[in-house]
């Protein structure tokens, strides 16, 4: 892991592009073209390319556990009809600092 606070990497850095700037070293050659065309080959492991790697991912991504199905809920106008006293009332029940 890099050392954030060391300054060897910042003055590595500095005392390459002074090198480079003096003519003392060459500057590294970049090759995105290349770089990105290489890194596709380690996109996909080989095995998930064929069957079993498709049925190890499924073994691995399956649930561990049973799923219910959800309840159905009964939400029924006539239920949600009440009386705004009884829920003042819970409310004070709840917390006895309100006054009604």
């Amino acid at each position: 892991m890099a050392d954030l606070d060391s300054t060897t990497t910042n003055f590595d850095a500095e005392q390459l592009k002074a090198d480079i700037a003096a003519g003392e070293e060459k500057a590294p050659q970049v090759n995105v073209e290349a770089d990105y065309e290489l890194a596709k080959q380690f996109d996909v492991a080989d095995i998930d390319k064929t069957d079993a790697g498709a049925e190890a991912a499924e073994a691995a991504t399956a649930p561990q556990g049973k799923v219910s199905a959800p309840e159905p809920m009964n939400t029924s106008s006539e239920q949600a009809q009440g009386d705004p006293n009884a829920f003042r009332e819970m409310a004070k029940d709840v917390n006895p600092r309100i006054e009604g």
